[in-house]
């Protein structure tokens, strides 16, 4: 008998672990509904997404990031200027450095940018990123857009007068709003995810309900480019709306979280309660959240997003590997 299920366990081939993560279902995906938003090195890689690929992505939400170039490739300045704000980012500079990389074809025909979106929001009460920091995240965007005509319908909107602090506020109300702890999800009675849907996609139809689409893992793994590592976690998650599932087409979101934020030390809770997934099935927009892992070599024990350069000198380019990596996931949820 040993012997006989020996042999058919051979003949089977491996084995397959049920929970194994799968690939990301090929939805219809309308590429004029396609967005990026980030709270802290989210948002500062948000940023990068949509300044390197704005062919990709068609509008931003930036909560308490900087701007684009900001770090220069440099830890002491990431953690100088670009959060502490001394001295301030000059926007006029990097905007100049921006249109210099675009002629170089390093980052994507900023010409692109026109009619996109882009909302800052930041709290006043952010003791981690400075308010002078998080208004240069906007004021990058207004640099760029200033005297030319190539950027007449580019949108960029700087919200920083709502009280909370280095977090990202959600609907329901309690006492963590003026506080930076884990899991970074201020119960401000602000329902930021709301606010960054009617932003991007303008406003709803109806009011946002429990979330009744369906969230996926999926095998991050399987997007690396050219076998490179991201450095990310071996899985990710898809929230699905049920008209995306049913074939109708659909926007996409990539929802990036912040450093100490990801699945590993914060479980699903950025996933499951931002408040995302309530407005997905709204706007019937998949929202994909990708996710990083702490590294010691090369230095990311935060499990932050690369914005200074730890995952190689280009990683703020259309070179960059994650993203490169960004761009193939929404690819693979059914970009054309």
């Amino acid at each position: 008998m040993k012997r006989l299920l020996l042999l058919a366990a051979l003949a089977a081939g491996p084995a397959v672990a049920a929970d194994a993560p799968a690939k990301l279902p090929a939805l219809k995906v309308d590429a004029s509904r396609v967005t990026v938003v980030g709270l802290s090195s989210g948002a500062y890689m948000a940023t990068q997404a949509q300044v390197a690929f704005p062919d990709v992505f068609h509008g931003a939400a930036l909560v308490a990031g900087g701007p684009y170039g900001c770090a220069g490739g440099k830890l002491e300045t990431a953690l100088g200027s670009c959060m502490k704000g001394t001295p301030a980012p000059d926007v006029t500079a990097l905007a100049a450095q921006a249109k210099a990389r675009a002629a170089k074809g390093e980052i994507g025909p900023l010409a692109k940018l026109d009619g996109a979106t882009i909302y800052a929001l930041h709290g006043a009460q952010d003791a981690l990123v400075a308010p002078v920091v998080a208004d240069a995240s906007a004021g990058f965007f207004e640099a760029l857009k200033k005297g030319d005509p190539a950027l007449s319908r580019l949108r960029v909107e700087n919200d920083g007068r709502r009280t909370f602090a280095h977090n990202l506020p959600i609907g329901a109300k309690g006492d963590d709003c003026d506080k930076s702890v884990s899991p970074f999800l201020g119960h401000c009675g602000f329902d930021a995810a709301g606010e960054i849907f009617a932003k991007l996609y303008g406003k709803p139809s109806k009011t946002a309900a429990q979330a009744k689409g369906e969230l996926r893992e999926f095998d991050q793994d399987a997007y690396r480019v050219d076998g490179k590592d991201a450095f990310l976690g071996t899985k990710g998650f898809v929230y699905l709306p049920p008209d995306c599932l049913a074939g109708k087409p659909c926007g996409v979101m990539v929802a990036l979280h912040g450093c100490k934020q990801n699945v590993d030390l914060v479980g699903k809770a950025f996933v499951e309660d931002a408040g995302f997934n309530r407005w997905a099935d709204v706007y019937d927009v998949a929202v994909l959240y990708p996710q990083t892992r702490a590294v010691f070599a090369p230095l990311n024990p935060q499990a932050c997003w690369d914005w200074w350069g730890y995952s190689g000198e280009n990683y703020d380019t259309r070179a960059g590997v994650q993203l490169r990596w960004l761009v193939d996931a929404v690819r693979g949820l059914g970009l054309r």
